[in-house]
């Protein structure tokens, strides 16, 4: 019996390599659970990543307001503490006024102060205090000096002899009433003519301010002759007793300033020779007192006033304060 040759099939083999290989469930679940560990733990890491980065920006936010309030505090605290000692410093500053204001008319006449600017120096509460009180009565009065005495004083302060005759000249007519209207309308014309915006007052000063508006006064000169003008003594000349230094240059019929000079240093230092020669009983009424207070870390205060002194009667103040300034600026 013959046997039937095998039959060839024309059919490719399968490619069993390019299938995937069946896995069996438990593995696959395996598999599946192990990628989605790892897809919530980067998630977790990314979400850690975020946060630490917000943490770190709060605290750099946390950590610049801090700073900002301790630099705000500090700033206020030593504002606070400069404003208690320039506090300490005005109180000893005005003791040192209330001081004076006593001197000038202390019941025993041996313990009077000078009117003359001498400085009077104590201590108050720590504070070095020195004071000078400079009666009205020796400078020159703007309502009422001579035109010598006005041109003598602008000459003393350093202004030309003819520029010093006519704002001398100037300051005369400001503080009179002219005599006619025509007066009036040709005083005006100057200032107008000058660029001024107003005239003269045609009346007595109000302020020793008001020497600034007058024609032909400037800053320079209103600053070197304001400390030795007046509008309260009511003297056509200073009084030579108190008078300072330019004030009594002024005096006619005028000397150089060396020889007032060496007048002022001429003058009684202790209580009892002006007891003698009455000088303290000469002081006035009418006084300009400066009053600087200095502590130990160099805070400074100063304070000016012209007070006018009413005596001690009952039901009434002993002073009037005619003028009051802090600090050395007009």
């Amino acid at each position: 019996m013959m046997k039937r040759p095998p039959t060839i099939s024309t059919q490719p083999a399968p490619d069993h390599s390019a299938r995937p290989l069946a896995m069996p469930c438990p593995a696959r679940k395996q598999l599946t659970a192990r990628a989605t560990r790892k897809s919530w733990t980067g998630a977790k890491r990314a979400q850690r990543g975020v946060a630490l980065l917000l943490v770190m920006w709060a605290c750099t936010l946390l950590a610049i307001l801090l700073g900002g309030y301790a630099v705000l505090a500090h700033t206020e605290g030593l504002q606070a503490g400069y404003q208690f000692q320039q506090t300490r410093a005005h109180y000893a500053a005005e003791a040192g006024l209330m001081r004076a204001i006593y001197a000038l008319q202390a019941p025993n006449i041996n313990d009077r102060w000078v009117a003359d600017g001498r400085v009077y120096p104590f201590v108050y509460d720590g504070a070095k205090v020195g004071v000078s009180v400079i009666s009205e009565s020796g400078k020159v009065d703007l309502n009422a000096a001579s035109l010598d005495v006005l041109t003598n004083l602008l000459r003393n302060a350093g202004v030309d002899a003819q520029h010093a005759a006519v704002i001398a000249q100037a300051i005369v007519d400001w503080r009179s009433f002219p005599m006619t209207p025509q007066q009036a309308t040709q005083r005006a014309a100057v200032y107008a003519a000058a660029g001024r915006d107003y005239g003269p007052r045609n009346g007595p000063f109000a302020s020793v301010q008001e020497l600034e508006m007058v024609l032909g006064m400037t800053p320079q000169m209103y600053e070197a002759v304001a400390p030795y003008v007046t509008i309260w003594s009511g003297r056509a000349s200073p009084d030579p007793n108190t008078a300072p230094l330019l004030a009594l240059a002024s005096i006619p019929p005028g000397m150089d300033l060396q020889h007032a000079a060496a007048m002022i240093a001429a003058r009684p230092a202790n209580t009892a020779a002006n007891a003698a020669t009455g000088l303290v009983g000469n002081n006035g009424i009418t006084h300009s007192i400066r009053s600087e207070a200095v502590l130990a870390d160099g805070t400074r205060a100063v304070l000016r006033a012209t007070i006018r002194l009413q005596g001690f009667r009952p039901g009434s103040q002993a002073f009037a304060v005619l003028r009051w300034q802090e600090g050395d600026g007009e």
